[in-house]
């Protein structure tokens, strides 16, 4: 790094933003753009993607311009800069034609450091003239997995944003997302004319967020019974497939005395704007949401992300749970997940109005999630390798701290496989599982299928475990659901060997839903504030004066200061501003508005 560009960055990072070292690949994203290049970043959500671009912004001539998807957080995130003292402003349809034309004038005369623009509004004649006649310091276009067709957030008007590179060729530019696999990078750098950047690639490794995914029976008692046990008073979000699942369990949470709000784009939009600023300003509140929620949403102190429903990718899931612990303090990931989930998203795809090259893509994808489901060992190692990089067992997932049980399922698969084909291959898993157990329905009785050989030959094992068998040898690519009416199971071409003994099969022994229990294992690879009793005083304290601040200001409580930032106030108890100054979080800024508010407690409660 060139000393000089260094030694200034550094001083924005510690001076503004109150960080005292940037952290892994930042202090080398923000040299390499500061002086010109252009770069894919790739870092995982809390790892410090805007100060890669906001710095950059800073230490350049001119205006730094975010193409962001995100209309509706993008006031905070201006309120997030003007807190630390940085001239911000957004440019979007929120606005007044007086609102605008006087953004657009501090952009024309340099008076602003960074603008926020959406995409559909950057492609506009009036917005590219605007810049054509401004000076502009860079581009940083976020979220730009939004590109990829293959990805999980596919937005449109992404892939015009290689006009940058044809009407702006020396402007740098710089394309940030948490998630994508290779193919997904391979096409960020094609669509943004970026194959020329610098990549950066971080860990994608959260060790703060415990990753938990539980056999579904009652899921919404599993999820009443993981909030109160383990994350009573704390925020979160609760991730549903459909919107009438979103409203009925936000409904039971309220009704459990958990104080819930739904969201989903079927929303009147002001109720759905009003949730999500209730959920950033205010503490203590689970956002139940269906994925239409949650990107880029900036809050820090999620502690819990649940998923009611299985996400359709391991990138989804990345991204979803990621909006966990974005402070590096604790957070869990928790799923109840069952065979129903699996038949569910099987019949999307094969009902999607997609192509065939997509629905295969789709359902590779799926695979690569039901694999992590159903793994034996580290959801970690799993989760890491699928995005091409290699850990060893992580000791902070269910499967680490719990070990499942594995046995070899030949037989079982065997009798489950045989059965599906003595009923031609025509029937529903909860008909075919009776007649497994032998059980004589009506319908079996009906189809003459309690003569068959097959009936009552897993007489031994409860309707609960078939289906666990069932669900993972549809993992395992032994059985698919068809998108027939009945949603009848088929065997595969690989059934063939298993049934013919060529082939054995491990399973997970089945192991009944039970009441979450916090773990007593802590967790590693993070230093976990723990405060005294005291000291906890003095949180608890700031807390509220940070609540009142926040209210006073009408920003999210989180802009003045994280949860991370005030427990180490409460640790430091500094006296002076000066032993204020060096407490992570803490910028000139920020030090001139609070310090003598913050001081003071402090010395109150001394």
């Amino acid at each position: 790094m060139d000393p000089g560009l260094s030694a200034r960055a550094l001083d924005l990072l510690q001076t503004v933003f109150g960080y005292p070292a940037f952290r892994g690949q930042q202090g080398d994203i923000v040299e390499h753009v500061a002086s010109g290049g252009d770069a894919l970043v790739l870092m995982p959500t809390g790892g410090g993607k805007s100060l890669c671009y906001q710095i950059p912004a800073l230490l350049r001539d001119g205006v730094g311009v975010v193409v962001s998807p995100l209309i509706a957080l993008m006031q905070d995130q201006v309120d997030a800069l003007e807190e630390v003292g940085v001239r911000a402003a957004f440019l979007n349809s929120t606005q007044t034609f007086e609102e605008t034309m006087r953004i657009e004038r501090l952009v024309r005369s340099g008076e602003i450091d960074l603008v926020y623009v959406a995409p559909e509004r950057l492609m506009t004649q009036r917005c590219l003239d605007l810049f054509d006649a401004s000076r502009i310091a860079l581009f940083a276009i976020d979220e730009a997995h939004c590109v990829s067709q293959w990805g999980h957030d596919f937005r449109p008007e992404y892939i015009r944003l290689s006009i940058l590179h044809e009407r702006f060729p020396n402007v740098p530019r710089i394309a940030l997302t948490a998630t994508a696999d290779q193919q997904t990078r391979a096409e960020i750098a094609m669509r943004l004319q970026l194959g020329d950047a610098r990549q950066f690639v971080s860990s994608f490794d959260r060790p703060n967020i415990r990753y938990s995914i539980v056999e579904k029976g009652n899921g919404r008692k599993q999820l009443l019974d993981f909030i109160t046990s383990e994350h009573g008073s704390d925020a979160g979000i609760v991730y549903c497939l459909s919107r009438k699942k979103v409203e009925e369990t936000a409904d039971f949470l309220n009704e459990n005395g958990i104080r819930a709000l739904p969201y989903h784009a079927g929303m009147d939009y002001a109720k759905r704007s009003a949730n999500q600023s209730r959920f950033l300003r205010e503490e203590s509140i689970v956002m139940v949401a269906t994925i239409a929620f949650g990107m880029g949403i900036d809050k820090p102190d999620v502690r819990f992300v649940c998923h009611l429903d299985l996400p359709k990718s391991i990138e989804g899931y990345y991204q979803e749970t990621g909006r966990g612990g974005r402070d590096g303090m604790p957070a869990s990931a928790w799923m109840a997940y069952g065979l129903q989930d699996v038949v569910l998203q099987r019949r999307m795809i094969d009902e999607s109005e997609a192509d065939e090259t997509f629905k295969r893509v789709l359902s590779m994808k799926l695979d690569a999630m039901l694999g992590l489901c159903e793994t034996l060992t580290c959801r970690r190692v799993r989760l890491l390798d699928y995005f091409g990089e290699q850990s060893g067992p992580c000791g902070n997932c269910d499967t680490c701290l719990i070990p499942p049980v594995s046995f070899d399922g030949t037989v079982p698969v065997q009798k489950l496989l045989s059965t599906v084909y003595r009923v031609d291959q025509r029937f529903a898993a909860g008909h075919v599982i009776d007649v497994l157990r032998g059980v004589e329905t009506d319908r079996i009785k009906q189809w003459h299928h309690d003569s068959l050989s097959v009936f009552g030959i897993g007489a031994e094992r409860a309707e609960a475990e078939w289906r666990a068998i069932l669900r993972q040898a549809i993992a395992l690519g032994l059985v698919t659901v068809d998108h027939d009416a009945y949603s009848s199971l088929k065997l595969t071409d690989a059934a063939r060997p298993v049934l013919k003994g060529a082939r054995s099969v491990q399973l997970r022994q089945y192991q009944k839903p039970v009441k979450a229990k916090r773990a007593s294992t802590p967790s590693k690879g993070y230093a976990e504030m723990e405060l005294s009793k005291s000291e906890q005083a003095i949180f608890e304290r700031l807390r509220r004066w940070r609540m009142d601040t926040a209210r006073a200001h009408n920003v999210a409580a989180y802009i003045i200061f994280g949860d991370a930032t005030l427990r180490e106030i409460a640790k430091a108890k500094p006296s002076s501003l000066q032993e204020l100054r060096g407490v992570t979080g803490v910028g000139e800024k920020k030090l001139v508005s609070y310090g003598d508010e913050i001081v003071a407690i402090i010395m109150e409660m001394s």
